[in-house]
């Protein structure tokens, strides 16, 4: 329609919310294509989060701790149901599970070193167990996934606990993907795969079909390993409260919940954007399971997916988890997305904090890559600092706000000291909206 000669002349154009620029370009690659979209990172779209909660600080009706002279505990202890050996960690954020394929030798160790240095832990993804990894871990999570690659009963002793992955937080009800491009001689030989080939990794275990079956691998895993080591279970946030119950029938120690802003190497943006649920929303369900069935605090939950900062950390152990785990906000301290490689990112055709092309392995931080002279710019040693710095950020600016509650360890920081700002939140947490005592479902305001 044209515009009427007599009104004012339109200043800017107006785009659809429906139909916006990117989705008009979807549609354009995809008719151009006709294949679906893959790529690396998590989702981009906004979704509630731990910023929809505050914190209440302590005033007048209660009395805060002193900062860096009255005492703030961190220390959490994993795997204290059935294992000999529970893990013991100083701090209660740890590495996520990110496979040597997905990520260069030379990252995997620098992770190990980082996790190392503050007391924590760090875990082998999908792949097995390098060397690199293994030697640099003061503790190390071993990934025991659909693909089984790399799996030996040797590794699994060596291991300090063992991850049972069923989901994924990005792509729940998928399988891994590792394009061929990153399949490199190494990653062939220890995954068994033919070199350059494009990898794909089944959705679901195959040596069981059920929760009664998983039950039968977890008493066999805690047979190979003399019922030493901790077993974790991980879920995709899809329905957190069966999913969870049903994990700890099977007997696990320790429940892994990720919610979908948690990132992946690779899988099809359309899992990214629109399966499974956000962290905020799943973290309750989990609890709840947990208390249910009188084992809240004695199966652990560490949970995961866009945990970036220590209040992210305290708002998720004062929702009743007993640890986090970073996954994207690890590869960003190594140096990943730094404004240093602006250049080389605009070759590639993106810019530092948009990358998201993992899957293509020509990351120029060295971290995301499988190319020998890319992964040789990361330093392992001056990466493990790095990491090492961010995670006692991390562990300091949750002690700041534990204090401020009048709390002496992360873990006593509850339900109670929270609030929301949204109604999204406060229906998804039972935490109060802020100035009232409601939240959605209560009833009366």
């Amino acid at each position: 329609m044209s515009q009427n000669k007599n009104s004012p002349p339109r200043t800017a154009p107006r785009f659809s919310a429906t139909f916006d620029v990117n989705t008009i370009s979807e549609i354009q690659r995809a008719a151009a294509t006709g294949i679906y979209d893959i790529r690396g990172a998590g989702t981009k779209r906004k979704l509630p989060h731990f910023d929809d909660l505050l914190f209440l600080g302590a005033s007048v009706s209660r009395y805060p701790l002193e900062g860096y002279r009255e005492r703030c505990d961190t220390d959490v202890v994993l795997g204290t149901r059935f294992a000999k050996k529970p893990i013991r960690l100083k701090t209660p954020v740890t590495i996520a599970g990110m496979s040597f394929g997905a990520l260069s030798a030379q990252a995997k160790e620098a992770l190990g070193r980082g996790a190392s240095a503050v007391g924590t832990s760090t875990t082998t993804g999908d792949g097995g167990m390098t060397p690199e990894e293994r030697g640099h871990s003061s503790t190390l999570v071993y990934q025991y996934l659909p693909s089984r690659y790399g799996m030996n009963p040797d590794d699994l002793r060596r291991a300090d606990a063992i991850e049972v992955v069923v989901g994924q937080g990005a792509k729940p009800g998928g399988g891994g993907m590792l394009l061929g491009q990153k399949i490199s001689p190494r990653v062939a030989k220890m995954r068994n795969l033919p070199e350059g080939i494009d990898q794909r990794s089944a959705c679901r275990h195959p040596d069981w079909t059920g929760p009664d079956d998983l039950e039968i691998k977890i008493e066999e895993l805690r047979e190979i390993t003399n019922w030493e080591k901790p077993i974790y279970v991980k879920v995709g946030a899809s329905r957190p409260y069966y999913d969870v119950s049903l994990a700890v029938k099977a007997g696990a120690d320790v429940i892994v919940l990720d919610g979908m802003q948690g990132g992946t190497a690779a899988t099809q943006e359309v899992f990214i954007e629109h399966v499974g649920l956000p962290i905020l929303s799943a973290i309750r369900s989990a609890v709840q399971a947990l208390q249910d069935l009188g084992l809240h605090r004695q199966v652990q939950l560490i949970v995961s997916g866009g945990i970036r900062s220590g209040a992210d950390m305290a708002k998720a152990l004062a929702l009743g988890a007993d640890a986090v785990a970073i996954g994207t906000a690890a590869l960003i301290a190594l140096g990943d997305q730094s404004p240093d490689l602006a250049a080389e990112y605009a070759k590639l055709g993106t810019v530092p904090g948009a990358y998201d092309d993992w899957q293509e392995g020509r990351d120029p931080a060295g971290i995301t890559t499988q190319d020998p002279e890319l992964a040789a710019r990361l330093d392992p040693i001056l990466g493990g600092r790095r990491i090492a710095n961010y995670l006692s950020v991390m562990t300091m600016e949750a002690q700041a706000i534990a204090r401020a509650c009048g709390k002496s360890h992360l873990h006593n920081l509850e339900p109670e000291d929270l609030v929301s700002l949204t109604m999204e939140a406060a229906a998804m947490t039972k935490i109060p909206l802020a100035g009232t005592d409601w939240y959605p479902g209560k009833g009366g305001f």
